[in-house]
């Protein structure tokens, strides 16, 4: 795995335009008035389901032995277990999971299909208590490092895309754990798992099953019970499915973080993150000293630069997270990256001392061809933690890991019909992107904003792709251009 990583921490409405923008601005149009008026304000309390008091008490344990120090929540405290594992919570009906953080050094628990159980509902007897025990097995080998595989908008709608999922994903994931010595590893379904289509998450354990691994799941907004009123109801189906919304585990020297930043107000969606947790989340970094490296995984983007790119001044809020600022403002102490997808296209930003990574889509452009409207391939990200330090490559599904940039011969871009065009999709803004010409080194590759000339071919027509008609190319910043000499070869 030595050569694996290259990053590290050092006129008239169409169909597609409406896709693009209208359903964002209705979605804007219905939201409610105190979120569109002040998006950064917390639910009011009078608004919140009834709730009665619960006392939670348990233990966590490994080898019939009580382990202290693990941190165990209710969603909203979080509090570490005693020496002999033992912990308490006075909690309430309105929190629907009692979960720990599993610790470095122990398994993750799995259900019968792989993804993560490190949780119980939260069902209290006719006192008003709960009694839990965590069970946690010692790894036979150090976690310190380890791997992992960040599968952002698999979004399978029916059987052919299950069976994609299935026969491509899955098998390219495992070769790459097999390469790298199977080291301890996990992998995050980085939301919209599915296309509205709940009824196929059997179909995606299944998947998860067979990569040997196991899996955490964020809530994309194809993931929600989109009948539901509320934001509350709207995951009912993810957990059932997965447990909690959000939670947090840890591997080696580093503290992982799901969130969910969907927020569904029963017309639609926006990027938010509620009072709750927000809430969990102070008091869980509590737990982590300041300076560590800390990987938030969410659905949105907290910002991005998708407005840009498309000309606007602000980010829209279902591609962006509205209080995205108290987010920052948490991880401020940390070395922190924030992981997320949602917009099927490759990006790095940097944004209050902060490093989000938008990872290209499994399924591409919903699963119409071999890449994403901004010519990113199909495929997913791969992470390698050693110590703290942090590193990473995206894997195009089907490809070698050297699979990394597609050139175009001058005359792919209309507007630069003597420069060749290279789009390096997994860009990082500290690189420099140079080029040679016949061997020579000529210098540094102009960055310009472009679409990617595979994409034009593949998605623009109003009867293309052939099976999602309303994809277009997306403007894209990581299109490199160079002009080159009549016979160059």
């Amino acid at each position: 795995m030595s050569t694996f990583p290259a990053h590290t921490t050092h006129g008239p409405l169409s169909r597609r335009s409406f896709f693009r923008g209208g359903l964002a601005g209705l979605a804007a149009a219905c939201l409610p008035d105190r979120l569109a008026a002040d998006p950064y304000a917390p639910l009011p309390s009078a608004e919140l389901p009834s709730a009665s008091a619960v006392r939670i008490r348990g233990r966590v344990r490994a080898r019939g032995r009580g382990l202290g120090g693990v941190r165990v929540s209710d969603g909203l405290q979080v509090v570490a277990t005693a020496r002999d594992g033992t912990f308490q919570l006075l909690s309430t009906t309105r929190q629907p999971f009692v979960h720990l953080t599993v610790p470095a050094g122990y398994r993750i628990p799995r259900g019968p299909r792989g993804t993560a159980r490190f949780y119980a509902p939260l069902t209290p007897d006719s006192r008003g208590e709960m009694t839990v025990q965590f069970e946690l097995e010692p790894l036979e080998v150090s976690d310190d490092r380890h791997l992992l595989f960040l599968l952002a908008d698999i979004q399978t709608e029916d059987a052919q895309e299950i069976a994609y999922f299935h026969e491509q994903t899955v098998p390219d994931l495992q070769r790459v754990w097999e390469e790298a010595g199977r080291p301890e590893a996990f992998g995050v379904a980085c939301g919209d798992i599915m296309f509205d289509r709940l009824e196929l998450f059997d179909d995606y354990e299944k998947g998860v099953a067979m990569t040997g691994i196991p899996f955490f799941q964020v809530v994309g907004n194809h993931d929600l019970d989109g009948g539901s009123f509320t934001d509350e109801a709207s995951v009912a189906t993810f957990h059932r499915r997965f447990g909690p919304r959000y939670y947090s585990f840890e591997r080696g020297a580093v503290h992982y973080v799901v969130l969910d930043d969907v927020f569904w107000h029963g017309a639609g969606y926006l990027g938010y993150l509620d009072a709750d947790q927000l809430t969990w989340l102070a008091n869980d970094l509590k737990f982590v000293e300041p300076g560590r490296t800390v990987v938030v995984a969410a659905h949105i983007p907290v910002l991005g630069s998708r407005h840009l790119r498309d000309g606007q001044r602000t980010p829209s809020p279902t591609v962006s997270v509205t209080n995205r600022q108290l987010l920052y403002r948490l991880l401020e102490p940390y070395r922190a990256h924030i992981l997320v997808g949602h917009t099927h296209e490759s990006e790095h930003g940097f944004e209050a001392g902060i490093h989000e990574h938008v990872c290209g889509a499994v399924c591409g452009a919903w699963w119409s061809g071999p890449i994403c409207a901004d010519g990113t391939p199909n495929g997913y990200a791969v992470y390698e933690a050693r110590g703290e330090e942090l590193r990473w490559r995206y894997k195009a599904t089907g490809h070698p890991f050297e699979h990394q940039i597609r050139l175009y011969p001058p005359g792919s871009d209309p507007t630069a019909p003597t420069e060749v065009v290279a789009n390096v999709w997994d860009w990082d803004p500290r690189w420099r992107v140079v080029w040679y010409e016949d061997g020579e080194r000529k210098g540094e590759m102009t960055r310009r904003l472009g679409t990617d000339p595979l994409s034009e071919r593949l998605h623009r027509g109003e009867d293309r792709p052939p099976r999602r008609p309303w994809v277009d190319p997306y403007p894209v910043a990581h299109m490199f251009y160079a002009p080159v000499s009549p016979g160059a070869r």
